[in-house]
Parts: C-alpha cells; structure tokens; sequence
C-alpha cells in the first residue's frame, strides 16, 4: 500500500460552481488537466479547499467520478471522504473504492469534541467499510474541525488498521509533524497541511504537502518538488521562500474564493463563485490581489526556476 502513497505536492482541488450555484463539471475538468499538465503528483478532490461539508453526498459522489474520470490514470487520486456522521464517510469511502480511486482522506469528527478512544474506534469502522489493501489516510485539522489527533492515538489507528497508512497534519506544530513521523515504527506518511512547512517537512523526512495554494500556482510547488527530489534543499529553500510571498497574497484571507478568482484569471474555472456562508472576493479585493501577484510573478513557468 505504501507503494500507492501521497507523496510530493498534492492538490485539495476547488470544486467549481456555475452561476446558478451548480456543479460545473467542464471547469472541474479543466483544472484537472491544468494540474495534471504541470506535473501535479496527486489529486485530492472534495477536501477543505473544495468546500465538502457545504455539498451534498451526491455532488460529492459526482464530483468524485469526474476527476477520477479525466485524471484517467495520470496521476495519484485519492478522494477526501469525511463528512459529519460516519455512515457518510463510510458511504463515501466505499464509492471512492468502487470509482477506481487511489485511497482515501478521512478527517476527524467535527463539531463535537470526542476522547481519543472515539477517535480510534471511528476510524476502525471506516478502516473495516474498505478493502485492507485500500489506503486511507487520517486528516487533522483541529482549528477547523475541533479534534485533533495525538500521536498517541495515532499510533493506535495505525496498529489497529493496517491500511491507514499516514496523515495529513494540517495545524502548524511542527514538533507534531515530526512526532508523527514516528508511528508504526517510523511506516507512517506525513504530509503537512500548511504549505509553507513543505520544505522543513521534507528536511525532516516527510512526504510532501497537501496545498490549496498549488491550486493556482503548481508551477512553483512542483519546483520546490524537483530541487528536494535532486537534493537541492537549498534551492527548494529558496523557491519556498518565493511561494511563501504567494501563499500570503493568496491566503491572506477569504483563500477559497481567492483561490477560485485566480483560476477564473488564469481562464482555468469559467465562475469564481464560491458556496454560502462563504463569501465572493470583491472587485476592490481582486484587484489588489492580482495587482499583487503580478508584482511578484505568479505566472512564472517551473521551466524558469
């Protein structure tokens, strides 16, 4: 299972809407190509960044399919699954399988706090519902979803399920990141969340990091890929500190819709609407935006790095 892994620079896909506020299927498309074609090592549809507690199961469902479907086989796909109940997830995960995804994300329970024995036992009947050669990887992003996962707790999924096999840790406490690193006798793949640690994550032997921002700006994140893979850690610390400046203009606040306006820019989405309560980026916002973003090129191409 190792073998089909998340590795490198993965994408939480935007998920486009029309402008009645509908899936559109054709931009979803075009972003999928659009990262595949810069050398995007895995997709990672209906997290975060892709709004999935503000869509259905259906559109979930559907959503699915389609990057799995235009992906065909190019790169890694593994499908984020974790809704508010575990019959969802469990519906959900079982749908990745049936699709022809890679594996799956699952992020904590939300809302409620729970013990770290709940915790365990959730992703047991998540780990059970799925093939044990399916992956699965725990998603904690406690500033969001109210758990998060200690390592400690880890460490007991891990030995519970044989095919959970990683995390995506996406609270900024590298000392955690790192712990991580040592579940089930250092198997265990780390991926964090902030983009910005993706360079100090792979200094520590982590396997890459799950960007929204890459997104719009893959060209850079698939730079940083190549100096670590060479073992140019110095160049990717340089390229790092460049996406950083990005990253700040594209995440300063409002990132979802920031994110979708961008794309919109670029011609990739045709609609940079984004799903109530969220909320649009303003004209005055995009303008500042891209005035920044020009100022320091976002555009550039991974072949002038």
């Amino acid at each position: 299972m190792l073998s089909k892994k998340l590795y490198g620079v993965v994408v939480p896909l935007v998920t486009p809407f029309d402008k009645k506020g509908e899936l559109d299927i054709p931009s979803l498309e075009s972003l999928t190509e659009y990262l595949v074609q810069a050398g995007i090592q895995c997709l990672y549809p209906g997290g975060t960044t892709g709004e999935m507690m503000l869509l259905d199961i259906e559109e979930r469902k559907i959503l699915a399919e389609s990057v799995v479907k235009k992906n065909a086989g190019r790169s890694r796909v593994y499908i984020h699954v974790g809704a508010m109940n575990q019959r969802d997830t469990i519906r959900l995960a079982q749908h990745a399988v049936d699709i022809g995804a890679d594996g799956i994300g699952v992020v904590t329970p939300s809302f409620w706090k729970i013990s770290d024995d709940a915790l365990v036992s959730y992703y047991e009947g998540i780990s059970k519902s799925v093939p044990k050669d399916f992956p699965v990887y725990l998603y904690a992003i406690p500033q969001c979803a109210v758990n998060d996962i200690s390592v400690e707790a880890a460490k007991k999924i891990a030995e519970r399920c044989s095919n959970i096999i990683g995390i995506k840790y996406s609270y900024p406490n590298m000392p955690r990141i790192i712990d991580m690193m040592t579940v089930n006798n250092g198997n265990f793949s780390v991926l964090c969340g902030p983009d910005e640690l993706y360079h100090v994550t792979a200094c520590a032997g982590g396997d890459g990091t799950v960007s929204g921002n890459a997104n719009v700006i893959p060209d850079y994140y698939e730079a940083i890929y190549t100096a670590i893979e060479a073992g140019d850690f110095e160049k990717a610390k340089k390229i790092q500190k460049e996406t950083t400046v990005l990253n700040n203009i594209l995440s300063c606040n409002n990132n979802i819709a920031r994110y979708k306006a961008a794309l919109k820019e670029k011609g990739i989405i045709a609609n940079a609407d984004v799903r109530s309560p969220l909320v649009n980026i303003s004209t005055e916002e995009l303008k500042k935006m891209l005035e920044l973003l020009d100022k320091n090129a976002w555009r550039k191409p991974c072949k002038e790095f």
